[in-house]
């Protein structure tokens, strides 16, 4: 059985050949997930400046617009808290996928 070497970048494994479709599915996976948690800190930011601008609108001071200026902060802060929850844990439950079994740890001592 040949081993294949892939490269992660903060800790290299060996994985068998019949592993290496699962192990790149869930390095996809976890790319994607890097992509969804800047696209939430992306939105985030868009309302955070939509934000700014709603209150410094001096001409319009009218309650309404202070309202939506401040409604626009407070969804900005509860993306960032919903974007990195999320993120934190499906980034947990790809490391526990990623850590090697006990059983296959036993095996692979009593095979060496």
């Amino acid at each position: 059985m040949r081993r294949v070497k892939l490269h992660n970048p903060f800790k290299t494994r060996i994985i068998d050949e019949k592993l290496v479709r699962e192990h790149l599915a869930l390095e996809r996976t976890k790319l994607a997930n890097e992509r969804t948690l800047l696209s939430y800190i992306r939105a985030s930011i868009y309302l955070l400046i939509s934000g700014l601008a709603l209150l410094q609108i001096k001409e319009y001071q009218g309650i309404s617009l202070m309202w939506v200026g401040y409604l626009s902060l407070l969804i900005c802060v509860l993306f960032l808290i919903v974007g990195f929850s999320r993120y934190i844990a499906l980034e947990r439950k790809l490391n526990r996928l990623l850590q090697p079994d006990e059983e296959d740890e036993s095996e692979n001592k009593r095979n060496n």
